[in-house]
């Protein structure tokens, strides 16, 4: 019971939000009558959500850093509307066409981020700047129309799924060996992982509590798949969200760059006096924002088969709120990646709960800001405590 409540106590901010999500899961699962964790509806979620979610997680290394992004948005319609305008007007290849506009989007993060860090202009400001800049040229590039459509190869990077090799029929038997290949290289990595800090006399769970934390996360990712394998499997935009996730936490928590941006979001004068290149650090954050709203805008397009002017409106909000609730704080030097992940995923299950139930577009936005509110409000109530 101490290692537990010592766990408790050392992570109640990500098991407060991991908390908060199961509970809204089921509380929408018994208002929806059970539609909510329908194999179809549970890949509409993850699809739904996709570009919010890779948003989020640029989000949370950009308000790690004490700064803010509001031009994610914009970006993301603007790419979209470069995207629309290679690949059907100028009939440019998919590949060729997703490498100029991640590359565009890497310009304008570091566009915004020469202006934040060495310019000293507050981000608020540039990226405000920013979300006008682009949104306007969003609607330069598609002179207000819509174009449509776009090449199938492009499509399924967000709207389709990998074939099932094992010939399962209806039921995906390749999505069910992915969930046990999965679950296999989780249980090497945690053993590895507790092994290295025995090692070094680091403090780790007792043996009862790792094995219970295995047992429960396995049957969570094998439960998962399942699921998925009763509809169409699994979704080429998770593959990229998995990557997305893998590779970002472990740039934050095992490599120099990662530690270097909580030290600037923690105390951007004690980094700067321990040789940390503060302004290249913040320069670099807001290149990686500028690249993950590209993508962003990639993936929405693929999966609305268009370019439309009113992509991409309110997505900053939303991509906010998720870091946020997953625990970012706006004084810097606090969040995760798996933080800004459960965050998202409660914008969006809360969002498609709503929808299901036939709430209101006005009702939800009432809801989400109170739930927003609510996040940030526990959040400094336990520091505070």
């Amino acid at each position: 019971m101490d290692a537990i409540k010592h766990l408790l106590s050392e992570n109640i901010r990500r098991f407060g939000m991991i908390i908060a999500l199961v509970g809204i899961v089921i509380l929408f699962q018994i208002l929806t009558g059970g539609i909510l964790l329908q194999p179809l509806n549970v890949t509409n979620i993850i699809m739904q959500n996709s570009y919010i979610i890779v948003l989020a997680i640029g989000m949370m290394l950009i308000i790690i850093t004490g700064e803010i992004d509001l031009s994610v948005g914009s970006v993301a319609a603007f790419v979209g509307a470069i995207a629309g305008v290679l690949m059907v007007q100028s009939e440019l290849s998919v590949f060729a066409s997703i490498l100029i506009c991640l590359l565009i989007g890497a310009v304008i993060g570091a566009w915004q981020g020469f202006w934040v860090a060495y310019v000293n202009i507050p981000s608020f400001i540039v990226t405000l700047a920013g979300m006008l800049l682009f949104r306007g040229l969003t609607l330069v590039v598609l002179d207000g129309q819509t174009i449509a459509p776009f090449p199938d190869g492009f499509r399924k990077m967000s709207s389709d799924f990998l074939p099932d090799i094992l010939g399962g029929g209806q039921f995906q038997l390749f999505t069910l060996l992915v969930g046990v290949i999965v679950s296999v290289l989780y249980i090497i990595h945690e053993i590895r992982y507790r092994r290295n800090e025995l090692k070094y006399n680091l403090k780790v769970a007792n043996t009862p509590l790792f094995i219970t934390k295995l047992i429960v996360l396995v049957a969570v990712i094998n439960i998962f798949t399942y699921v998925l394998a009763l509809y169409e499997g699994i979704p080429y935009v998770l593959i990229i969200l998995a990557l997305l996730i893998i590779g970002y936490t472990y740039v934050m928590n095992n490599t120099v760059q990662g530690r270097h941006i909580y030290a600037v979001g923690g105390n951007v004068n004690a980094a700067q006096l321990s040789g940390i290149k503060t302004k290249k650090v913040k320069f670099l954050v807001f290149i990686n924002m500028g690249v993950l709203s590209a993508l962003c805008g990639l993936i929405f397009a693929g999966r609305l088969n268009a370019a439309t002017p009113q992509a991409g409106n309110l997505f900053e909000l939303d991509a906010i709120a998720a870091a946020v609730i997953g625990g970012a704080s706006f004084t810097g030097g606090v969040g995760t990646v798996f933080g800004a992940v459960i965050g998202a995923l409660v914008m969006g299950v809360l969002n498609n709960g709503m929808s299901l139930m036939g709430i209101g577009i006005d009702w939800q936005q009432a809801i989400k800001g109170l739930v927003l509110l609510g996040a940030v409000a526990f959040d400094v109530l336990n520091k505070n405590k």
